[in-house]
């Protein structure tokens, strides 16, 4: 069963944002990123919520999201997917998030500190790909890892300008890529701190 944006707009009016920041929590529900720390951001709930209904989650999908952050984008998820299998590469993050999202009585997230850049191919393939840190080009392990009719959403280009891209694979693999608004994400990195 796919989820409709009502569903998930509703969810998401739930959320409280502060509960996943640990600086600037009274200004948590302004529409707009905040830094958490370590070079990173809270993205503006506009654009997580836009993200999200784009990727046209279901009940029965597996997701790889790379890029936890704060885990917000991953609740965002995990309530509307199976298994959100999510990859952040800042020890810190990783650990913080894992805590704020098992508080939240979160149950079907893996989480995995490594390079985004990789993926998982562990749990490879995914039905749907959540990329919250630009890359330069598209990373060819991410598509490698998307199954066939799945869908990625990513933002590509450079450290000042973007465009939010969405990445579709058909039933024999081949990939077309639209793109949906220009973006501002922090960079992909293939280090680990």
């Amino acid at each position: 069963m796919k989820y409709d944006a009502k569903e998930i707009t509703a969810f998401f009016q739930t959320l409280d944002r502060s509960r996943f920041m640990d600086r600037h929590k009274e200004q948590a529900e302004m529409d707009m990123p905040f830094s958490i720390g370590h070079g990173q951001t809270i993205s503006q709930p506009s654009l997580v919520l836009a993200m999200t209904i784009r990727l046209e989650l279901g009940t029965d999908q597996r997701v790889l999201e790379i890029g936890t952050g704060s885990g917000f984008q991953t609740a965002l998820l995990a309530k509307f997917s199976n298994e959100v299998y999510t990859v952040e590469r800042i020890r810190a993050l990783h650990e913080s998030a894992k805590e704020k999202l098992a508080a939240e009585g979160f149950s079907n997230i893996h989480f995995h500190y490594g390079d985004g850049n990789l993926g998982w191919e562990e749990h490879a393939p995914y039905d749907r790909i959540m990329v919250t840190a630009a890359a330069k080009e598209l990373p060819a392990a991410l598509v490698r890892q998307l199954s066939p009719g799945g869908k990625m959403i990513i933002p590509i280009g450079d450290t000042f300008a973007q465009d939010l891209q969405l990445v579709e694979k058909d039933p024999h693999g081949k990939i077309r890529t639209s793109s949906i608004e220009q973006v501002r994400f922090v960079g992909m990195k293939d280090d680990k701190a």
